[in-house]
């Protein structure tokens, strides 16, 4: 057990950028996937979990091309879980000085776990359209997370302070703020749209038409203040700017693929891009936020964090 442990990390290594790195794929790919069920009408491939269907782990001829999307989808929560839990293994000799990567990687693990009960009412209750919303939702947090991880463990350990001009910093919280709304209604849009999962699945039963509008309000409010973001950034040569330009570019293809989709009757391809580029957008969010502090320089004469922590 201790030459165990003693392999483990005692570092951020390769091991844990890799890990993390394939964490945070497999999140966003497992978007991916849930919307291709959604969208090929094979929400209820698999009409039982945790088996896809009673008597059969895997789906039968019956299902016809359903069963294989939505085991598909269901297959992929396996290495996902796998490397949540290889992250939080490989972290866990640095739990002490960097409790925010183990933090984050715990987070993570424990939210794939809970993904997978929603996941299990999703099909019990026949995909009701808020609990289908609410998959979705938990699924974009634990995108955000990993992408947190990914940010700090390129970041020494320590106290941060911020690199920005305070009010820099309140507007991006506010434009946080905006990008949260926009997806929130995006999701309450989803579910009184077409899109059900089955074909049988009665919706909300609230115009679609109106959330469609009601939804481009908050997203054209945030691409505004991105702009102004962005132009406040590159003028005062500010930490978040590389991030925010990235954030801006998914932003107004997002903006773009709305429009498109809303105009063309919601072709499902155009509706799936747009959930997946959803859960980059608050991830780039996530990464830009962060950006706004910087490790807090080291005084002359305190000591060495790794030396205290010996002492």
């Amino acid at each position: 057990m201790n030459r165990f442990v003693a392999w483990l990390p005692d570092h951020v290594d390769r091991r844990i950028r890799i890990t993390a790195w394939v964490s945070f794929v497999l999140n966003v790919l497992i978007i991916a996937t849930g919307g291709a069920v959604r969208l090929t009408a094979s929400g209820l491939g698999c009409s039982d979990w945790p088996v896809c269907v009673p008597g059969s782990l895997t789906p039968t001829p019956e299902m016809g091309i359903h069963g294989v999307i939505e085991f598909g989808n269901r297959t992929i929560s396996g290495p996902l879980l796998l490397a949540a839990l290889l992250v939080v293994l490989f972290v866990w000799r640095l739990r002490r000085e960097r409790k925010d990567l183990f933090r984050l990687a715990l987070l993570v693990l424990v939210l794939v776990v809970v993904q997978a009960l929603v996941g299990a009412f999703v099909v019990w209750q026949e995909l009701a359209a808020a609990l289908v919303g609410f998959h979705y939702t938990v699924s974009v947090v634990i995108v955000c997370i990993a992408a947190a991880f990914l940010v700090r463990m390129h970041a020494p350990a320590g106290r941060r302070e911020l690199a920005v001009p305070r009010p820099f910093a309140i507007l991006t919280h506010v434009t946080t703020l905006a990008l949260a709304v926009t997806v929130v209604v995006g999701v309450m849009t989803t579910a009184s749209g077409p899109h059900s999962g089955d074909d049988d699945v009665v919706r909300t039963g609230v115009d679609a038409s109106l959330l469609a509008h009601v939804h481009s309000w908050p997203g054209y409010v945030l691409g505004a203040l991105l702009l102004v973001l962005v132009v406040w950034a590159a003028v005062a040569r500010l930490r978040p700017l590389k991030w925010l330009l990235v954030l801006t570019g998914v932003v107004l293809v997002q903006i773009a693929v709305g429009v498109f989709q809303a105009r063309n009757g919601l072709p499902p391809l155009a509706v799936g891009v747009h959930m997946v580029l959803a859960a980059l957008s608050a991830a780039a969010m996530t990464t830009v936020v962060l950006n706004l502090k910087a490790p807090a320089p080291v005084a002359a004469d305190s000591p060495d964090p790794a030396e205290a922590l010996t002492r």
